[in-house]
């Protein structure tokens, strides 16, 4: 079995500052291939709910095969979905 691509993208920031890795709404992060241009703090996070959503798993009251996480540092709150993508999903 083949495991989904995984794609995480920024959609909203609560927290009264910017980010201080420069990330901004829309910025989009292939799971696989460019973890490492993600804020080790979001991916710290992220990388659960990657695990979760890749091998089968749901997040209770999120739309299969997605989810909702925040980054932990309390002056950003950037808040990424994390997708599984099939293979006719673009990027």
């Amino acid at each position: 079995m083949k495991k989904p691509r995984i794609r995480i993208t920024l959609i909203d920031r609560k927290g009264p500052r910017g980010c201080h890795r420069g990330h901004c709404i829309g910025d989009r992060f292939d799971f696989d291939t460019e973890r490492g241009k993600l804020c080790p703090m979001a991916m710290h996070v992220g990388f659960l709910y990657a695990d979760i959503l890749r091998y089968g798993g749901s997040i209770p009251g999120e739309e299969p095969g997605t989810a909702r996480f925040c980054c932990p540092d309390p002056d950003t709150i950037n808040v990424f979905r994390i997708e599984t993508l099939s293979d006719d999903d673009e990027g």
